[in-house]
């Protein structure tokens, strides 16, 4: 639709109350073409889409899929490593580690050298959780690669090496 059939359209339904009809690839976005923020922003909800889609069947989300690869690679950190590593709020991280504690993926031991600490690690199931994950994980990394092409997601994870 062009802008002058938007503005005929506008016309057209402004005067009995309804508001106009729009196609949402319609509207213009200004600027915002511009923001690298935006556009990182609306590639992240597409990938966060697709990974909870990709995984939905085994009800990860990818913060709970975050947390578990990392204690699965150092097992014994700490609550406080792990949310610092991975840049989540330290009562977030509680809750969502007793949510998985719930689910036997994650067990929390108390540390012997910081009484006020616990150390984590994967269950026996979780390990096994976690493998299963990773394999859903890569599928949803082929799909990415399908979105926007091998060597644009291999320059895209160059690019973001500096933030993680």
């Amino acid at each position: 639709m062009t802008a002058s059939a938007v503005q005929t359209s506008f016309r057209k339904h402004t005067g009995n109350g309804t508001t106009p009809r729009i196609d949402a690839d319609e509207i213009g976005l200004d600027a915002l073409l511009g923001h690298a923020g935006y556009a990182v922003r609306r590639f992240q909800i597409w990938i966060f889409q697709d990974f909870i889609k990709t995984l939905g069947d085994v009800d990860i989300r990818p913060t709970q899929y975050s947390v578990l690869t990392v204690i699965g690679a150092n097992p014994g950190l700490s609550q406080m490593a792990v949310a610092k590593r991975l840049g989540i709020e330290r009562a977030r991280l509680v809750h969502l580690l007793d949510s998985l504690e719930q689910r036997k993926l994650v067990k929390r031991i108390k540390s012997k050298s910081d009484r006020r600490a616990h150390a984590l690690h994967l269950t026996g199931q979780g390990e096994t959780a976690l493998a299963k994950f990773k394999r859903l994980a890569a599928e949803h990394e082929r799909h990415v690669e399908e979105k926007i092409g091998k060597a644009n997601r291999e320059r895209l994870l160059q690019i973001l090496a500096g933030f993680t």
